[in-house]
């Protein structure tokens, strides 16, 4: 595989993790403005915030979508694969960014 797609992949990850961990803490600021625990509604602001780190990180453009399409119906399975693998990089960005934040909470998230 070429070195464009390991950097992209990389960036994915560390998108996805940046997306959450920074909305929930500059989200908890509001919180703690308002008089509500910042503390829990950085877990609340981070749930809510999943979909759209994994969103930001792909690119959250219809190259993905387009991707995809050129990969089922051109036979192309390598670009099928390739976004795969960036949705799941991601994917594991989050999750990383969900233990980070239950560690610095100090409690224990599912």
């Amino acid at each position: 595989m070429e070195e464009r797609f390991f950097t992209s992949f990389i960036h994915c990850y560390f998108i996805a993790l940046g997306v959450i961990i920074g909305g929930a803490i500059i989200g908890s600021i509001g919180s703690f403005l308002t008089g509500e625990a910042p503390l829990n509604a950085m877990l609340r602001i981070a749930q809510s915030l999943k979909i759209w780190a994994i969103v930001a990180a792909i690119g959250g453009t219809f190259d993905v979508i387009e991707n995809f399409q050129r990969g089922f119906l051109d036979g192309s399975t390598l670009d099928l694969f390739k976004q795969l693998l960036f949705i799941i990089s991601a994917m594991f960005g989050v999750k990383t960014a969900f233990l980070i934040l239950s560690w610095f909470i100090i409690k224990d998230v599912t």
